[in-house]
Protein backbone atom coordinates (compact mmCIF):
# COMPACT_ATOMS: atom_id res chain seq x y z
CA UNK A 1 0.00 0.00 0.00
CA UNK A 2 1.15 3.46 -1.01
CA UNK A 3 0.04 6.87 0.46
CA UNK A 4 1.18 10.06 -0.81
CA UNK A 5 0.75 12.92 1.51
CA UNK A 6 0.34 15.95 -0.24
CA UNK A 7 -1.28 19.89 -1.23
CA UNK A 8 -3.04 20.49 -4.75
CA UNK A 9 -0.67 23.19 -5.51
CA UNK A 10 2.85 21.38 -5.17
CA UNK A 11 4.56 20.66 -7.87
CA UNK A 12 6.67 17.73 -6.47
CA UNK A 13 3.58 16.10 -5.52
CA UNK A 14 1.98 16.54 -8.83
CA UNK A 15 5.54 14.55 -10.58
CA UNK A 16 5.93 11.63 -7.77
CA UNK A 17 1.81 10.78 -8.21
CA UNK A 18 2.63 11.07 -11.92
CA UNK A 19 5.66 8.23 -11.65
CA UNK A 20 3.52 6.22 -9.55
CA UNK A 21 0.96 6.43 -12.36
CA UNK A 22 3.31 5.57 -14.94
CA UNK A 23 4.31 2.59 -12.94
CA UNK A 24 0.95 1.55 -12.20
CA UNK A 25 1.14 1.60 -8.64
CA UNK A 26 -2.07 2.68 -6.90
CA UNK A 27 -1.49 5.06 -4.03
CA UNK A 28 -3.83 6.72 -2.04
CA UNK A 29 -3.64 10.76 -1.46
CA UNK A 30 -4.12 12.78 1.12
CA UNK A 31 -4.53 16.34 0.78
CA UNK A 32 -3.16 17.28 4.13
CA UNK A 33 -4.83 20.81 3.75
CA UNK A 34 -8.17 19.36 2.83
CA UNK A 35 -7.94 17.25 6.23
CA UNK A 36 -6.55 19.80 8.53
CA UNK A 37 -2.99 18.09 9.51
CA UNK A 38 -0.35 20.51 10.25
CA UNK A 39 2.91 20.21 9.35
CA UNK A 40 4.04 19.16 12.89
CA UNK A 41 1.55 16.24 12.89
CA UNK A 42 2.98 15.30 9.30
CA UNK A 43 6.68 15.05 10.61
CA UNK A 44 5.37 12.91 13.14
CA UNK A 45 3.40 10.80 11.06
CA UNK A 46 6.45 10.03 8.30
CA UNK A 47 9.40 12.06 9.66
CA UNK A 48 9.01 14.87 7.24
CA UNK A 49 7.68 18.42 7.30
CA UNK A 50 7.48 19.16 3.71
CA UNK A 51 5.02 17.31 0.93
CA UNK A 52 5.06 14.75 -0.49
CA UNK A 53 5.60 12.50 1.81
CA UNK A 54 5.34 9.03 0.28
CA UNK A 55 5.07 5.72 2.57
CA UNK A 56 5.30 2.80 1.26
CA UNK A 57 4.03 -0.73 3.17
CA UNK A 58 3.96 1.55 5.88
CA UNK A 59 7.81 2.72 5.81
CA UNK A 60 8.07 5.98 4.97
CA UNK A 61 11.03 6.71 2.20
CA UNK A 62 10.36 10.90 2.09
CA UNK A 63 9.77 13.09 -1.12
CA UNK A 64 9.56 12.75 -4.70
CA UNK A 65 13.60 13.16 -5.07
CA UNK A 66 14.09 9.42 -2.21
CA UNK A 67 10.94 8.14 -4.60
CA UNK A 68 12.42 8.88 -7.92
CA UNK A 69 16.26 7.74 -6.76
CA UNK A 70 14.74 4.59 -5.49
CA UNK A 71 13.16 3.79 -8.85
CA UNK A 72 16.10 4.84 -10.58
CA UNK A 73 18.41 2.60 -8.74
CA UNK A 74 16.16 -0.12 -8.57
CA UNK A 75 16.00 -0.23 -4.79
CA UNK A 76 12.32 0.37 -5.69
CA UNK A 77 10.23 -2.11 -8.01
CA UNK A 78 6.83 -2.23 -8.28
CA UNK A 79 6.27 -4.94 -10.52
Amino acid sequence: MVKVYMTSWCPYCKMAKRLLTEKGVEYDEIDIEKIGMSRSELEKLTGGSTVPQIIIDETPIGGYDNLFAKVQSGELKFD
